[in-house]
């Protein structure tokens, strides 16, 4: 499991360390692995020529002193000083001990468009509201510049505690971080500033619980459903699938089709496009009858394609078994049924549907996806899965730390798409998975799918249904 801390955590478990250390201790341990982190994406460290940008503070101290022993290591390294006499005074006296030499920030785009390598050291984990003007210029210069940028920490522009991004901030190729994944690193849009991410432990103790989660391979294969030697299709879990319209058929089969890979024991489709499904999926249990006389289940889907009917969503969340809602269902369903269902109830929305329910703008979901994935699922007191580059999970109430997930492509911005992942995430409800368990197991597996089938080429929907079970073998294996 990948976790990440709040910058208040993070801080004070610095501060409860360094009480223990002696005096720059811990400073040199994040120097000593950023510098190392440096001088393997350099590949050559002497003779190469290193850019530090420096701020005031721990931030621009860690730059400093891993500039000096790239300087001890042959690099011709130049800080461009920032915050003036408010400069970390060790590792300033380090870096010039070393060798380095200083220039202000007007001389700086001499020395960067000469760079191979440029750090990031401007901002730290407690920057708020974005870059001042002196630091914004050097950004759009590094932006020009073909040398390699490994930030400090962080990139400078972005907020460690929710990935918001405010106006212009560093792009960098490489991010070193101490302790501690920060939030904002694994948060869109932050993270596509963050460029790969490296951890350098630095011996922080932290708390159980973190503030954020990405589940990784083997956290997924404990949770995935494996059927027992006595199981059968009840015991697997049954769910109900009420997508589909005259004008949107293919929903209701997509959904049915990820549904039939999710690991549930059998699958009951109820909608106008019985029909459909039946040519594609001849082992779907079909009925016309509503979803109250379909049958028993687990869980239902609802709202794939619905288009206007109403009447089966409200009657899907009146049952008392786990509901994923998507789609049109979003839409259509009532608020105060869903607050008031005792059942986990799944809510599966992309950022424009999300802005919708939140009444905002599309953009003010994009730029803070985590602050409203946690507003949606208090508002509804359900569990909120939101779409997107990165996929956030986040229960009501806060009980439990939201989870993202990032294994995705951008090949999954597809049509149908969205309908799969319903009927996977819905398939994992009905075989006995936590609302929170299924939403961020079934987009992992959903995202792995959508690799495999891409290949780094455009990918249909059906393609990706198609290889859930690839995935699900390479997450088992």
């Amino acid at each position: 499991m990948r976790t990440a801390y709040s910058v208040e955590t993070v801080r004070a478990a610095e501060r409860a360390l360094m009480a223990g250390l002696p005096e720059g201790a811990l400073m040199q341990r994040a120097a000593a692995g950023l510098a190392a982190a440096c001088a393997q994406l350099l590949g050559r460290v002497y003779g190469s020529r290193v850019v530090l940008l420096v701020g005031s503070g721990d931030n621009g101290g860690d730059a400093l002193y891993a500039g000096a022993r790239l300087a001890r290591r042959g690099a011709g390294v130049t800080a461009v000083l920032l915050a003036g006499e408010r400069t970390h005074p060790g590792g300033l006296a380090a870096l010039r001990r070393a060798g380095g030499s200083v220039v202000a920030p007007g001389g700086a785009e001499d020395v960067i468009g000469r760079a191979d390598l440029v750090m990031d050291g401007i901002v730290g984990i407690g920057g708020k509201g974005g870059l001042r003007p002196d630091a914004e210029a050097l950004a759009a210069v590094v932006a020009r510049s073909s040398a390699r940028v490994v930030a400090v920490d962080l990139p400078s522009g972005v907020d460690a505690d929710t990935g918001e991004v405010h106006g212009a901030a560093l792009r960098a190729d490489l991010t070193v971080t101490f302790g501690t994944h920060k939030p904002g690193l694994l948060i869109d849009p932050a993270r596509d500033h963050a460029g790969s991410v490296r951890l350098v432990g630095i011996g922080l103790e932290l708390p159980a619980r973190p503030e954020l989660e990405a589940l990784q391979h083997a956290d997924v294969a404990r949770l995935l459903p494996v059927p027992a030697a006595e199981s059968d299709k009840y015991r697997r879990g049954v769910v109900g699938i009420a997508a589909g319209s005259a004008r949107y058929p293919g929903a209701a089969v997509l959904a049915v089709s990820g549904a039939l890979r999710g690991g549930a024991g059998a699958v009951r489709y109820v909608g106008p496009a019985g029909d459909a499904v039946i040519a594609r999926f001849p082992e779907t249990l079909v009925s016309d009858r509503g979803p109250e006389k379909a049958g028993r289940v687990q869980a239902w889907v609802v709202g794939p394609g619905a288009g206007d009917d109403a009447a089966t969503v409200a009657e899907v969340l009146a049952t008392d078994v786990p509901v994923l809602i998507d789609a049109d269902g979003l839409r259509l369903a009532d608020r105060d049924a869903v607050r008031g269902r005792r059942a986990p109830t799944l809510m599966t929305p992309h950022a424009g549907e999300a802005a919708a329910l939140l009444g905002v703008p599309r953009e003010e979901v994009e730029g803070a996806r985590l602050a409203a994935a946690r507003e949606l699922a208090a508002v509804y007191r359900a569990t909120v899965l939101l779409k997107g580059s990165t996929t956030l999970v986040a229960d009501p109430g806060g009980d439990r730390p939201a989870r993202v997930n990032a294994t995705g492509t951008g090949w999954l911005a597809t049509a149908g798409s969205g309908d799969v992942l319903s009927g996977l995430a819905g398939s994992l409800l009905a075989a006995g998975l936590s609302a929170l368990d299924a939403g961020s197991v079934g987009a992992y597996v959903h995202g792995l799918a959508g690799r495999l089938a891409s290949g780094g080429g455009p990918v249909g929907a059906h393609d990706v249904a198609a290889c859930i079970p690839e995935a699900w073998r390479d997450v088992r294996a």
